[in-house]
């Protein structure tokens, strides 16, 4: 062992690598984008139907939804395990042990969903009663909370169930399945919001009940169509595997640091939420589109690094690290492009998106200002969460986590703060902290990526 590098392959083999491993993320990464946005659009239609019908209605929803958003958030980073594990079995040559992967991923469901319902419905109600809000307000709140934390379990399932397949390489169900939830939600939202067909009217409580039979739709498609795979039982999917702890530590370790890298942004952006409450009205409102804006980017590099989980998974699996730095590598590319391209889309178009979004003159310059400024954190944006991906998928769990915890807890909160308001610089001050945070994290995460690669290259 001379600390050398091994021998690269021919250039004509180097290129056909990367043109499969291209096509392969890009076919993965498609239909994963499609589900994500899937997501975005059924509460979309909620807060549609509900606020057409009525203004308060649409503020119990608003206030009943935003505590089940976090634990939905963390709920989806915790179950992420399912996802890798099951694309390192394919990658190992043991389709067999996938199963196994699933199973696990389904108690692990059953007893988050039912933890997060029981802590939720006990005491969501009892912290809005406490929050300063006004009595109708919090009682009205209180009662949707109660019904979307009981959409927890379904949707845990589901998730299990499509990042399963997600990690097997068949994205495509999970995505159709998706949008087939999307019209069974809408169907309900415009039946018991208004009350329908001699129906009662609910507001909020509809559109509440709405979710809870979108998510139970979703999680009984998919495990049906997984139970009905030709291929099910060959995958093992109804056989009792032994006992391998090993895996189910790792499968909770990656589970536990997605979820904790999720629960680190979701409170930094929380925060900086409450920043703009400070900042003034106008000030939220503008916020507000430019985040809104932001998300509906951001499912572009979420379908993109999950894909990334896939092919580096697959490699990794078959300890193949060629395989682990050219999958990061074509996944870094692809999404500094995106970045880049929807940047430079958006940044012109900037002042009539947020026109769009509203017509207040002040409140569209605000915007139209914050949007711009969010166009320089695309591209960080995409690349950190695409190299997180690719180190998770790499068992690198716990630097991703460290990384969200400095750039966006450590770094992102305190930098806001300290520009909106003893600044002044107002809503564009809480942009340019994000845009610190995402080239923070992305600059480690991807030195770190480089740095195993090498190391992985130095061993071989």
């Amino acid at each position: 062992m001379d600390g050398s590098l091994p021998p690269r392959p021919p250039l004509d083999q180097r290129r056909a690598l990367w043109r499969s491993d291209l096509t392969d993320l890009l076919r993965l990464a498609a239909p994963v984008v499609g589900a994500r946005l899937g997501i975005m659009t059924m509460g979309l239609s909620d807060a549609v139907v509900v606020g057409r019908y009525s203004a308060r209605e649409l503020g119990y929803h608003a206030l009943g939804w935003a505590p089940t958003s976090i634990v939905v958030t963390m709920l989806v980073g915790l179950l992420a395990g399912a996802q890798i594990m099951a694309s390192r079995a394919v990658g190992e040559g043991r389709p067999e042990a996938a199963g196994a992967v699933l199973r696990r991923a389904l108690v692990y469901a059953l007893w988050i969903g039912a933890g997060a319902t029981v802590l939720l419905a006990g005491l969501g109600p009892f912290g809005l009663a406490h929050a300063g809000l006004a009595p109708d307000l919090a009682r009205g709140a209180g009662r949707v909370l109660i019904v979307f934390s009981l959409s927890l379990i379904p949707y845990a399932l589901s998730c299990a169930a499509s990042f399963w397949l997600e990690g097997m390489g068949r994205p495509q169900p999970g995505m159709w399945f998706m949008w087939a939830a999307n019209l069974v939600n809408l169907g309900v939202d415009l039946v018991l919001v208004p009350g329908r067909f001699g129906l009662h009217p609910m507001g909020a409580l509809g559109g509440a009940w709405a979710t809870f039979s979108a998510r139970t739709f979703l999680s009984i498609a998919l495990l049906s169509f997984i139970a009905l795979m030709p291929d099910a039982r060959r995958l093992g999917v109804f056989t009792p595997a032994p006992r391998d702890l090993p895996a189910e530590v790792e499968q909770r370790r990656v589970g536990y640091g997605a979820g904790a890298s999720n629960a680190f942004e979701v409170t930094a952006f929380a925060s900086l939420n409450l920043f703009a409450g400070w900042i003034g009205g106008f000030a939220v409102a503008a916020w507000t589109v430019a985040l809104n804006v932001g998300a509906l980017v951001f499912m572009i590099p979420l379908g993109l690094g999950t894909a990334t989980a896939v092919v580096v998974g697959r490699a990794y699996g078959g300890v193949d690290p060629d395989g682990v730095k050219r999958g990061g590598q074509i996944a870094f590319v692809v999404a500094s492009v995106f970045g880049i391209v929807v940047s430079l889309a958006i940044f012109p178009a900037a002042g009539v998106i947020s026109g769009l979004y509203t017509a207040e003159p002040s409140t569209r310059v605000m915007a139209a200002g914050a949007l711009a400024l969010a166009c320089v954190f695309f591209w960080p944006d995409a690349l950190q969460t695409v190299a997180a991906q690719a180190l998770r998928a790499r068992g690198d769990v716990l630097v991703p986590s460290v990384t969200h915890l400095i750039s966006y807890v450590l770094v992102m909160m305190p930098l806001a703060w300290l520009l909106a308001l003893p600044l002044h610089q107002g809503v564009n001050g809480l942009m340019e902290a994000v845009i610190v945070a995402s080239f923070l994290a992305a600059g480690f995460l991807l030195a770190r990526f480089w740095l195993m690669s090498r190391r992985d290259a130095l061993a071989g």
